[in-house]
């Protein structure tokens, strides 16, 4: 363990470096700081702090810059951290809006702290500082790759036994049917399909025939000759071509026109094709993946849908069911949504799990592609912040009692068989919890309440929570809390 790992082995949450303020500004802090279980350093110059850079690596969560701050001194220490092997997220005192995200260089700037300021506000802040060092600062090694992406998340039954039958029918050629509502993730199932086959190093070739005007369609998947119709002005290599070898996957199957129908059937049953305006026969090594959001069984009956091509395509049918019945996948599908986000550059947002919880009360209209827009809508309005119930959109908000879940934990309802009664008890999330720190919010947020209801008096409030008044007052100087004010300011 390097000395500044030692240093900082009894500061469970890393260390904060405090550079070019004034000394007053810098006590404050490093008061604060280290009252929620940070470290904290400074420095003077550039060259300390490129000192402490070095030393302290990963285990530096941030950089705040002092308020006046002289022009030569800052641009110094911003040479400094972009200079540094290891580049931490940089807060300003006082000079930028809170949430502003700055990009100067190869330093991300990500946001202001004003003071004095606020326990819950600056616990947000430096959370927001490490996830954005998770996100900018990972190697290579460390980022998932986008195949990782093409693979089911979840633990539901449903979900689980989908993997299974993929696992089951991945290293055949039969052809498979995908079934489901829009959104529920048919193109993803397809892809782990082709990925988990024997031809996973040949082409995987998407076509969405619901997409292509019916005229068109037939070009598309078996190409033409030049001259072949108006506007061919060279020979096209199909999509059938193009997946030779690979996989060709139909979506929205339900959608093609009855006279395709026909070439398509023809192509299945003989594995051979002519392009437009050619009478040479190609041959064809394809595995198709057929998928649609409509009944098709419905569509045959309605005369839309061929009852030969139904069966040809129906050799084993996986019916993928809808988000609003495995509301026990969301968890964990939102860190993966999360997570490719990160991976692709685009920013970054954590859920409190009271957030997700309540995410598990609304319908899902639009699926899994529906949550992927909540999470990437979020990741833009609180670009490496913390996303609560109430930071939710309203429409995710309907039928939610926030008052349950205001601890910021999923809620279990236990039965009391002696009193034939019902309560609530907080559940450890799997991802664990904070328990310091979630019990001083606790505990302030209960003051604040005592006080409220008590019109400020203290003697009242500490009546209300069963404690001395003398106890009370301190606890008030130990969170900076106001009396008469909403906001506990430290």
């Amino acid at each position: 363990m390097s000395p500044a790992e030692e240093s900082n082995a009894g500061s469970k949450n890393g260390c904060v470096i405090l550079a070019g303020g004034h000394p007053e500004d810098d006590t404050y802090l490093k008061n604060v700081i280290e009252f929620i279980d940070y470290s904290v350093k400074s420095a003077a110059d550039a060259k300390v702090l490129a000192k402490h850079l070095g030393e302290l690596g990963k285990t530096c969560v941030a950089v705040i810059l002092g308020a006046g701050c002289k022009a030569d001194l800052s641009t110094s220490l911003l040479q400094a951290i972009g200079e540094s092997e290891y580049k931490p997220a940089v807060f300003l005192i006082g000079s930028s809006k809170p949430g502003q995200s700055v990009i100067t260089g190869d330093v991300g700037i990500i946001g202001s702290i004003g003071l004095p300021t606020r326990h819950g506000v600056l616990t947000s802040l430096l959370h927001k500082a490490e996830v954005h060092n998770e996100t900018n600062c990972a190697s290579g090694e460390d980022m998932r790759s986008l195949e990782l992406f093409r693979s089911l998340s979840g633990n539901s039954r449903s979900t689980l036994k989908i993997a299974r039958m993929i696992e089951q029918v991945a290293d055949s050629d039969a052809t498979v049917l995908i079934l489901g509502e829009s959104g529920t993730g048919k193109e993803v199932v397809a892809r782990k399909l082709h990925y988990q086959s024997l031809r996973r190093n040949k082409p995987f070739v998407p076509v969405n025939c619901g997409a292509i005007p019916a005229d068109l369609l037939e070009s598309e998947l078996f190409g033409h000759e030049k001259g072949a119709f108006t506007g061919a002005i060279s020979a096209r290599m199909g999509r059938f071509e193009m997946a030779e070898g690979g996989t060709l996957f139909l979506d929205e199957i339900g959608d093609m026109s009855m006279p395709m129908q026909v070439k398509l059937l023809r192509v299945l049953q003989e594995r051979s094709f002519e392009r437009v305006g050619s009478n040479k026969t190609i041959k064809c090594d394809v595995r198709i993946i057929a998928a649609t959001h409509r009944d098709l069984e419905k569509s045959i009956t309605e005369e839309r849908f061929r009852e030969d091509l139904f069966y040809r395509l129906n050799v084993f049918p996986i019916e993928l069911s809808p988000l609003r019945e495995r509301t026990e996948d969301i968890p964990l599908l939102t860190t993966d949504l999360i997570s490719r986000i990160e991976n692709e550059k685009r920013g970054s947002v954590r859920l409190t799990p009271a957030a997700v919880t309540a995410l598990s009360y609304y319908g899902w209209p639009g699926n899994v592609r529906e949550l992927a827009n909540l999470i990437e809508r979020l990741a833009i309005l609180y670009p490496y912040g913390v996303v609560d119930v109430k930071d939710l959109p309203e429409k995710f908000r309907e039928g939610v009692d926030i008052s349950q879940l205001e601890n910021d934990l999923p809620q279990v309802t236990i039965a009391d068989g002696e009193r034939d009664s019902v309560r609530n008890v907080a559940r450890l999330p799997n991802e664990g919890i904070d328990l310091k720190e979630h019990l001083c919010n606790l505990e302030q947020e209960l003051i604040r309440q005592a006080l409220e209801e008590a019109g400020g008096v203290v003697a009242h409030a500490a009546k209300r929570l069963q404690m001395r008044r003398t106890t009370l007052v301190e606890k008030l100087r130990k969170y900076g809390m106001q009396r008469g004010n909403e906001s506990s300011v430290i």
